[in-house]
């Protein structure tokens, strides 16, 4: 039997279940977390909301100011492994 599926876990393959490209086996395991944690539904909810707005803005909507920051933010997440809390 597979392990259950820890939220530091899901974060790191929600791409891949919002894609549809994960293992049925995974994707079973994903489905029965999000059974059982509001924190990682809302997460859901927030991650499938982000890509439908921003696959309604254009890169030359964003000023270069707000890029660089993005582009920053997302370093330090990938260096970290999580976003900043924004305290």
């Amino acid at each position: 039997m597979a392990l259950d599926l820890t939220c530091k876990e899901l974060v790191e393959i929600v791409t891949d279940y919002i894609e549809d490209t994960l293992p049925p086996d995974e994707r079973d395991r994903f489905e029965t977390h999000l059974g059982t944690c509001d924190g990682c539904r809302t997460y859901l909810e927030q991650m499938r909301e982000t890509i439908r707005l921003t696959g309604m803005l254009r890169e030359e909507e964003i000023s270069p100011l707000a890029r660089d920051e993005l582009l920053e933010v997302f370093r330090g997440w990938k260096q970290v492994g999580r976003l900043p809390s924004g305290d």
